[in-house]
């Protein structure tokens, strides 16, 4: 699989480089955003990690740039910006993920798993399965045993993050991060309230758990 790292500054463009690479993946590098673009334009990358603060045409040009002309194509976006206005903007314009700098290696590592995991079932046009648990990537629809369940964006993205993660307990202040995309208030309740409707969508057999003052589980 193939990323394409934009980022100006050496250091950290050479360690992601390295590590990427150490991980198995194709890396191409571009130093601003102009070069970024037309890389990003040219070729077919299964992910492309994007700072902000670039010389030339900035991150958030470039995002406005790939929404318009590569809308399938993942941008999870790596910048020492982190204030919430930004990191809206960021996701207006298409960022999948967001991850602040400084950034923990093993972090971002698993997040750009599960971006191109996402990709590979969407390009693919599979199923996710767990247990009796099937998601329908290309539908956006869920079913367990009879009951087929149309899901909203935020209940997709829920249950799929849920199910790539199966048997393992995630956390509400993660599921927070990833599906809806930046930090609400921590005494918000729309995490409880979202896994409520898909309980309630997918019948009594519906296999989410949740751990009492840890998270949430999608049992196999």
């Amino acid at each position: 699989m193939r990323i394409l790292v934009v980022e100006d500054e050496g250091r950290i463009r050479s360690f992601l480089a390295r590590a990427l690479v150490a991980e198995g993946f194709g890396v191409d590098v571009a130093v601003d955003g102009e070069q970024g673009t037309d890389l990003a334009l040219a070729g077919s990358y299964d992910l492309v990690i994007l700072d902000l603060l670039l010389p030339g045409r900035s991150g958030l040009e470039m995002l406005r740039e790939l929404q318009r002309h590569q809308p399938d194509m993942p941008v999870l976006v790596l910048s020492a910006r982190g204030d919430l206005q930004t990191k809206l903007r960021s996701f207006e314009l298409g960022a999948v993920d967001y991850v602040p700098k400084p950034f923990s290696l093993d972090e971002l590592l698993a997040r750009v798993r599960v971006q191109l995991r996402r990709g590979r079932f969407v390009q693919d046009g599979a199923e996710l399965r767990l247990g009796k648990l099937v998601l329908d990537l290309a539908g956006r629809q869920a079913r367990v045993g009879d009951t087929v369940a149309d899901l909203s964006d935020r209940e997709f993205r829920l249950l799929q993050f849920l199910m790539l993660h199966g048997g393992q307990v995630v956390s509400r202040q993660r599921l927070l991060a990833e599906v809806w995309g930046y930090d609400f208030d921590p005494r918000s309740n729309v995490v409880e309230v979202c896994v409520r409707r898909l309980r309630r969508r997918l019948g009594p057999e519906a296999p989410i758990e949740t751990v009492r003052n840890a998270g949430y589980r999608a049992a196999a």
